[in-house]
């Protein structure tokens, strides 16, 4: 149920949703050169993407119905540091979701949980649904995930697996209902590029994504 895999660029998130989740770019960067870009990018975490969640920096309540369920598998790591860049990557994606379903491009979950780039790019994904009037159902399995840190802590690379067997978009007006292609490979590798704002929370940089890539 996802499209194809698209890279972080904002011409890339205006093609058309051919297939329907996955969220963002392609490419071969290594874990290292994420990390590099999460610690140097532009849009390195600060208060402004997670003020606008509120005045008080408190994490966001996110929920999702019941039509669609994001399961986590092993999301646990020994490490207090891995396990917060676990937590918080975990909410990024629940509040993207969330935001999807609630037809709402601009959620200031999602903002909490992004750098100003980052929520750049979000808001773009996000849309590729809505301005086509497309919630998401089903069921869709988080995995395999990996954490990289780096040195001084301040920045990590995120990686997971999703699986889109069993996912669906549904057209809000028609409620035709739409998943993968047939032949098309329902797992998709992400990379999240992630640091650490002034307050604490670990927050999407940048992302990319390669379908198929769950089994190199």
């Amino acid at each position: 149920m996802a499209r194809p895999a698209l890279t972080t660029t904002a011409a890339a998130f205006t093609t058309a949703a051919a297939l329907l989740l996955t969220a963002c770019g392609g490419g071969d960067d290594s874990a290292a050169d994420d990390i590099r870009s999460a610690g140097n990018n532009s849009g390195t975490p600060s208060a402004s993407a997670s003020s606008s969640a509120g005045a008080d920096d408190k994490s966001p309540v996110i929920k999702l119905p019941s039509s669609f369920r994001l399961t986590f598998e092993n999301w646990t790591s020994s490490d207090p540091v891995e396990q917060a860049v676990l937590d918080d990557g975990k909410e990024q994606l629940r509040a993207g979701y969330a935001a999807i379903i609630e037809n709402d491009p601009d959620s200031r979950n999602r903002a909490f949980y992004d750098t100003k780039n980052g929520f750049l790019q979000s808001q773009q994904w996000i849309r590729t649904y809505t301005d086509k009037n497309l919630t998401v159902i089903g069921k869709l399995p988080v995995f395999d995930p990996k954490v990289i840190l780096a040195k001084d802590k301040a920045a990590a690379s995120l990686s997971y697996c999703t699986d889109e067997s069993k996912a669906a978009t549904r057209n809000r007006k028609t409620g035709e209902v739409k998943g993968n292609p047939a032949g098309a490979d329902p797992e998709v590798l992400y990379v999240i590029s992630m640091g650490r704002n002034t307050q604490g929370v670990w927050q999407a940089v940048s992302a990319r994504s390669e379908r198929g890539g769950c089994a190199k």
